[in-house]
């Protein structure tokens, strides 16, 4: 005869899991909704002259640090779990917010956490000081911002960056788009090196050219009407 204990030993676990799940779920909409509100303060940039930046970049900070709060409370209860078992959970999330923070920093802000004045993003490094939490653990099974979460914000922010290059135009910004055009190049040109395994992200990397592209023939346009300044 079976045991009955055997099952309900299994269900103590699967409650166990459940709770787990829960907790973990009411931070990350948390964290969703103030991601929400970080993205509708963003996307002022789109009809904002470049010289009146400084408000949207500053709101959009405070946002930012919000969710920082909120990253803080998953890590310090991710920690406690198999980190690969849960972080589905909260990946997505996690990657709007990093590329929330990598368009506020191209736009100008985060200056204090750039390797130098002349950077216009952040490495991962400089992404997970920001944040307070590793990046990349490969020995440790505890929270941490992956390499692939990182670059998949990175290919965000340059679709964001295609978007503001087209909406500069009708600002009379024409400086703005080949700024962009010469910077998601670069960065193009960076994610050429690499030989990705992930599918997802070598398909959203694929993207990017389409991202130039769009930029391209923005600037192109302008240069046949003598618009781009010398």
């Amino acid at each position: 005869m079976i045991d009955h204990a055997i099952f309900e030993n299994l269900q103590t676990k699967i409650d166990e899991e459940a709770a787990v799940r829960d907790e973990l779920h009411e931070i990350v909409q948390t964290l969703a909704r103030k991601g929400r509100s970080t993205q509708a303060i963003l996307s002022r940039a789109h009809s904002t002259p470049s010289d009146q930046l400084k408000p949207v970049l500053d709101d959009a900070t405070r946002e930012i640090v919000a969710q920082k709060q909120e990253v803080s409370r998953l890590k310090a209860v991710a920690d406690k779990h198999p980190f690969y078992k849960y972080n589905g959970l909260w990946t997505r999330e996690l990657q709007t917010l990093v590329s929330s923070i990598e368009l506020c920093a191209y736009l100008g802000g985060f200056e204090q956490f750039k390797s130098a004045s002349s950077a216009s993003f952040l490495t991962i490094e400089e992404v997970g000081k920001f944040l307070d939490i590793p990046v990349n653990l490969k020995e440790q099974d505890a929270f941490h911002l992956t390499i692939e979460e990182y670059l998949l914000a990175l290919i965000a922010m340059v679709e964001e960056l295609s978007r503001l290059a087209v909406n500069s135009v009708t600002l009379g910004d024409y400086a703005r788009p080949v700024q962009i055009g010469n910077f998601i190049k670069d960065l193009f040109a960076g994610f050429q090196l690499l030989n990705l395994k992930n599918d997802i992200l070598r398909k959203r990397s694929d993207g990017i050219k389409y991202s130039v592209k769009k930029v391209e023939d923005v600037v192109y346009d302008l240069s046949l009407r003598n618009l781009i300044p010398k």
